[in-house]
């Protein structure tokens, strides 16, 4: 009999999904709560996770939302049009930026909106320029949409912020978007209104989409505004994609409702694939995020002094760590911590170091190589005051051995 050769085994997990990053910072809060489990006194810096319960009145919402027969059905795959209402009013509140209901669709968390509006947006071999640090997810949604993400790092130097002649520099024929995202998740960086016009009136002038995450937008400090790229350079009204969701602001991160608002024709090409990908949002969930962006602000605003306390008591104890350089963040809950000098020896690299925290010291925080370059670590301050306070003294005494 003829030899027939043996056929050659197919790959069982597709190379695209295959070649997807684990979210470093959900996988770090996977660890810490297992470790927790176990019966480990582990304190977790990991996810950027508000401390706080759900608003009572957003909570009562969603109670009688669950006894309403009509919520027990489908509803339309871009959202209640109720909650497109309320949100095309809120960005108008929140943002200065005027929209339709038509404009937003609705997303299961703020990841989906982010991978719907890169999968909306790119082709093969299209580039995207990221600021760097960036936001884990970012680089992933782009790659699983085909396109090339292209890193433009700022350092503590720059106040962690890109400057439009380094975005110019990273331009090439290919280049279609720009993620922009103020204030920032890991840096806690915001634009100013100043620097926010220049890059967009770049991003205008290139042609460029502009990808702008206002997740963040109630919570900066010390008086800095929050600024709008969509509303600081009007002219980018048919080339911008603003995403936001309820998650941070109201403590709703397990709720998962988000939205992108943009160009019709961009979000009627959303919806298409979202309509095949999950279809609506729990509706429960939805009358929830109604409330919440349609009600008053008094509970943010509670939530964002207890923020601001942490965000003071972090630094300072941070500061006093052998080897440690934090600059004052202005938003959002983080603290993108330069840890350079405490490196060498046994630990190379902000990988290693954070490793050594969590095994040593019972502390989970999340490595910079998460985010861009190495040297870095972030902690989020979404938590207690006593559990940060005596997370950050165990790593002062740690690394002052």
């Amino acid at each position: 009999m003829p030899n027939t050769p043996s056929p050659q085994p197919r790959r069982r997990v597709s190379q695209r999904i295959g070649s997807i990053a684990e979210s470093a910072t959900l996988a770090v809060d996977a660890k810490a709560k297992a470790l927790k489990a176990a019966g480990r006194p582990v304190i977790g810096f990991g996810a950027g996770e508000p401390d706080f319960p759900t608003p009572d009145y957003i909570v009562e919402a969603a109670v009688q939302a669950a006894r309403d027969p009509k919520n027990h059905r489908y509803s339309p795959a871009s959202g209640l049009p109720e909650l497109k209402q309320a949100i095309a009013e809120k960005t108008l509140r929140d943002s200065g930026f005027q929209i339709e209901p038509a404009q937003v669709l609705v997303t299961n968390g703020g990841k989906q909106a982010v991978y719907n509006t890169f999968a909306a947006l790119l082709d093969p071999g299209d580039e995207v320029i990221v600021p760097t640090p960036y936001w884990t997810t970012y680089p992933e949604s782009i790659r699983l949409a085909g396109g090339v993400p292209v890193d433009v790092f700022a350092g503590p130097e720059n106040g962690y912020k890109v400057t439009v002649e380094q975005l110019d520099a990273a331009v090439t024929d290919r280049t279609k978007v720009l993620s922009f995202v103020s204030p920032s998740n890991p840096t806690g960086a915001v634009y100013s209104p100043e620097e926010t016009a220049a890059i967009g009136r770049w991003a205008h002038e290139r042609g460029l989409w502009v990808v702008t995450d206002e997740i963040y937008e109630h919570l900066t400090y010390d008086g800095v505004p929050f600024t709008s790229i969509a509303t600081a350079v009007p002219e980018l009204a048919d080339q911008v994609v603003v995403l936001n969701g309820v998650a941070k602001t109201y403590a709703m991160t397990g709720w998962r409702v988000g939205w992108m608002a943009g160009p019709v024709d961009v979000i009627k090409a959303a919806t298409n694939l979202q309509s095949h990908a999950t279809s609506n949002v729990a509706n429960v969930s939805q009358r929830a995020a109604l409330a919440a962006v349609s009600g008053p602000l008094d509970a943010v605003d509670e939530m964002k002094t207890a923020f601001d306390r942490r965000r003071k008591a972090i630094v300072t104890g941070l500061n006093t760590v052998p080897g440690f350089s934090c600059p004052t963040p202005e938003g959002a809950f983080y603290a993108y911590v330069d840890v350079r000098g405490a490196l060498g020896g046994k630990h190379q690299t902000s990988a290693e170091l954070a490793g050594y925290i969590l095994e040593e010291a019972e502390v989970a925080v999340v490595p910079g190589e998460a985010f861009g370059p190495s040297g870095f670590l972030r902690l989020s301050y979404a938590l207690g005051d006593e559990d940060l306070a005596e997370g950050v003294e165990r790593i002062r005494a740690l690394l002052s051995r």
